[in-house]
């Protein structure tokens, strides 16, 4: 039987308008969406079946009725978006979320790169200066952004890392220069934007957080030779896997219903008893029974395996939180996980 439509997120629902369109205005729309955008809304419109016409029409009536009351006066305005998007987020999630937007629409050539493989945009900047690198990885969504740096060479990731901490908005001589290095790459750029809060301390944080366990602790111990005050701000503003002791349980019932019993094993394995407690605790008994005896039957596991699986785990809660169906707990300041 279909799922009503009320019980559709956001994503589904947009699944289902694109599917009640023709390919080519389907098509068109996805144009105007992101990377991330796309990948979500196409992986919605593979899973879904079984849609019944009312469910469409119902998707249809609610597009149609949104758009009724909606007004294009003030659209486009700087000054109308940044107000609208504060009074949705919050004025500190809206900022760097504006930025990235208005600096976006006059930056054809670091919209692309969010299209690339990490490989390959690793490969456009590794010969660029270090500050340049900072100003593009702080651009980028975090997850991505952390995997350019996994190819970068490691005798500069420290120092790009210390370099996006530091990051205080983007000079126009900066971008300028930014827009040029991308002019040769993509025929296009445009110098003439104003300053951006893109980067700084959370930025820098939140890149780390999505890099390979090693090479995280690799550049955390340069950056606490460089700087011990840079190095423990990054750190208090981490989100470790010990810190999924804080979130709330309806957080961790949703966060479990999106990970495998196999990864949540292996993340357990190493994981602190804090945590353990808080994952059985949101459990059925008989379900918390089995994942006990799973781990004890487990035996012995690399390192690498219990890191790379808390990694995954860590990625998905952040991919919730930023959709908004979970609230992290309190930022922590243990260092690894």
């Amino acid at each position: 039987m279909p799922e009503p439509t009320e019980k559709l997120n956001g994503t589904e629902r947009a699944a289902v308008f694109l599917l009640s369109l023709g390919e080519e205005d389907a098509a068109q729309i996805l144009k105007h969406m992101g990377p991330k955008e796309v990948q979500k809304v196409g992986a919605a419109m593979a899973a879904l079946s079984n849609v019944s016409r009312t469910q469409v029409d119902e998707v249809l009536n609610e597009f149609v009725e949104t758009v009724r009351n909606q007004t294009a006066l003030g659209v486009g305005s700087e000054d109308y978006i940044r107000k609208v998007m504060i009074e949705a987020l919050g004025e500190e999630k809206a900022s760097p979320l504006i930025d990235r937007i208005l600096l976006g629409s006059n930056t054809k050539g670091l919209e692309a790169l969010k299209w690339m493989d990490a490989r390959s945009v690793a490969e456009i900047i590794r010969l660029e200066h270090p500050q340049i690198m900072a100003i593009i990885l702080s651009y980028l969504d975090s997850d991505q952004a952390a995997e350019v740096v996994n190819f970068l060479p490691k005798q500069v990731r420290s120092d790009v890392i210390m370099r996006i901490a530091a990051l205080d908005g983007i000079p126009p001589s900066a971008l300028a220069e930014l827009d040029e290095i991308l002019e040769r790459q993509f025929a296009s750029g445009n110098a003439n934007v104003k300053s951006s809060g893109v980067g700084g301390i959370k930025t820098a944080a939140n890149i780390l957080n999505f890099v390979d366990t090693a090479i995280e602790a690799e550049i955390m111990e340069t950056i606490q030779d460089m700087d011990a005050e840079v190095s423990q701000q990054i750190q208090d503003l981490m989100f470790v896997f010990d810190n999924l002791a804080d979130v709330d349980d309806s957080g961790i019932q949703a966060l479990l219903r999106e990970i495998s019993s196999e990864t949540l094993i292996l993340a357990l394995k190493g994981a602190d008893e804090n945590v353990k407690e808080k994952i059985f605790g949101n459990m059925s008994k008989r379900a918390a029974e089995m994942l006990r005896d799973d781990l004890e039957a487990k035996g012995p596991v690399r390192l690498s395996e219990v890191e790379a699986a808390q990694k995954e785990i860590l990625a998905v809660a952040r991919r919730m939180a930023e959709a908004g169906d979970i609230v992290l707990g309190g930022k922590g300041a243990e260092q690894f996980v």
